[in-house]
């Protein structure tokens, strides 16, 4: 039997119109988790200021809380590059399906987990060495896992088709070869920490720098005049 717009019953069950959903709820609900980490995180890592801190004189508050606040700066940084990572791969994404959606979950769970990282994160700056070595490695695992869900949210969209059909086949590569560069150099980041674990942390930040500077994707002036 026809259905309303003159397709047979069984048209809508078709493989094909699994595609036919676009991006537009997808990223709308990743910012929203990236606006309550964002949140919580503050939350979590400011709470315990200079406004807590009893019997100390202000100077003396603000310096013994400096791990809070320098696990609250490189997590927004490191947050705040994956929130622009993740907005300029999906402007490429014009559909999407169920595995799609699964994978931009799986970078959403990592995400989310940043916020309980950080925290770890600096009340063990102060610890031993064994402290600050273990919630290291349970920060890169954080960041680590991000990288390699969003390369493979990346892999599958290409393969799927799901990007749009005007991408440049060399653009497409070119921003494959960035996003994979990235779980390399987190690796890199958390080898130091054997040395210096603060010295790690000041390599991540290094790592969103390099990241937040304008990669493929961008176009250059002569390309955005030749186009206009």
């Amino acid at each position: 039997m026809a259905g309303a717009d003159g397709q047979g019953d069984g048209y809508r069950y078709e493989r094909g119109r699994e595609k036919a959903r676009d991006a537009a709820r997808v990223e709308t609900f990743s910012d929203g988790v990236f606006g309550v980490v964002l949140t919580v995180m503050a939350v979590e890592l400011l709470q315990s200021g200079p406004a807590r801190e009893g019997g100390r004189e202000l100077p003396d508050a603000l310096a013994h809380a400096w791990p809070s606040y320098l696990a609250f700066v490189i997590t927004f940084a490191i947050a705040g590059q994956v929130w622009l990572a993740h907005h300029n791969l999906w402007r490429y994404v014009v559909r999407v399906d169920q595995m799609l959606l699964v994978l931009n979950l799986l970078v959403l769970l990592f995400i989310a987990t940043i916020p309980f990282t950080a925290d770890l994160l600096s009340d063990n700056l102060r610890g031993g060495a064994t402290e600050q070595r273990l919630t290291a490695a349970l920060y890169l695992g954080t960041v680590l896992g991000e990288s390699l869900f969003v390369n493979l949210s990346w892999w599958w969209a290409r393969r799927r088709g799901l990007l749009n059909p005007a991408l440049d086949p060399r653009l497409a590569r070119a921003v494959a070869r960035r996003i994979l560069l990235k779980p390399f150099l987190y690796l890199l980041a958390f080898a130091v920490v054997f040395v210096d674990p603060i010295l790690s942390l000041c390599a991540y930040l290094l790592l969103v720098a390099f990241y937040l500077v304008g990669g493929p994707g961008d176009l250059r002036p002569s390309a955005d005049r030749s186009a206009a």
